[in-house]
């Protein structure tokens, strides 16, 4: 009888040791939880309390690498971070390497060399590039994908074979108005339009009948402008369509003065366009 006593007893001064120790340990925490609110309120204070013209400037100052990672202190300064990050800024000039993964970066605006290892890009070659966004094609595999080198996001297309025609896109595949397109010649007088948009499960093909001889080549580079894909021929006329009416057409305008050295040794090297600010050069 005197042992099970001094069992019970021992079992009871366990249960209120444990319970004073569990109040004790729930005291500390809940103390160390608002000590850590208290930390969090007062960094969130402190970064609501930033006017946004001093963030803009700070943030515009940094570097890509250190705007990005700015950009996750906060849901404000992401905001104001991805607002300033390309804004009047030069494009960065990208180097494919000869051999491996290894690609060079170039910002002309801060003078800085960076190398970035990205091998999502094997075996791959660019067909356009836009506000960030590379267009890639594997031959082998007839893949063909964007790709951004500064998230590396990858957003696969449906396959299509890229032979010789030239490909370009309207606007980032983020945007709900992304749209790709290539052409290329089946005849002097016919060609071949595929379009197609991020998520789409195929390529829509139409053939189109020249009022004037078109014939396509991978030196003439596609540019989009005001709602409009141009491209030039060998011969120097000027395609346009139009996405929005799905309408293809061939203008005879006067083909860019180039040396007549050039020209008689380089015809079938093409012309080249470019847009700036809605303008095409």
């Amino acid at each position: 009888m005197a042992l099970l006593s001094a069992a019970i007893f021992f079992l009871f001064f366990i249960v209120v040791t444990l319970k004073q120790f569990d109040g004790f340990r729930l005291a500390e925490t809940l103390q160390d939880n608002k000590r850590v609110q208290r930390g969090q309120t007062d960094e969130q204070q402190i970064q609501s309390d930033l006017p946004t013209e001093l963030l803009e400037l700070i943030l515009s100052q940094l570097s890509l690498r250190d705007n990005i990672r700015a950009s996750a202190v906060c849901k404000r300064w992401l905001n104001i971070a991805t607002s300033v990050r390309m804004a009047n800024k030069p494009p960065w000039l990208m180097f494919f390497p000869k051999y491996g993964d290894l690609y060079e970066f170039y910002d002309p605006s801060q003078r800085k060399t960076y190398w970035l290892e990205l091998p999502e890009l094997n075996s791959s070659r660019i067909c356009y590039a836009k506000e960030g966004w590379l267009l890639l094609y594997k031959p082998r595999t007839q893949r063909v994908f964007f790709f951004c080198p500064y998230t590396r996001e990858l957003i696969d297309l449906p396959s299509l074979e890229l032979t010789y025609q030239i490909v370009a896109f309207s606007a980032a595949p983020t945007s709900p108005s992304c749209i790709l397109f290539t052409v290329k010649h089946v005849s002097p007088t016919v060609v071949a339009v595929s379009t197609c948009h991020p998520g789409a499960t195929e390529w829509t093909t139409v053939n189109y009948q020249n009022r004037l001889p078109f014939v396509s080549s991978i030196w003439n580079k596609l540019v989009f402008c005001k709602g409009l894909f141009y491209c030039l021929s060998l011969t120097g006329w000027l395609g346009v369509y139009d996405p929005q009416k799905s309408t293809w057409a061939v203008h005879s305008v006067p083909p860019p003065k180039c040396p007549e050295n050039f020209f008689v040794k380089n015809w079938w090297k093409g012309k080249f366009m470019a847009e700036h600010n809605g303008d095409i050069l």
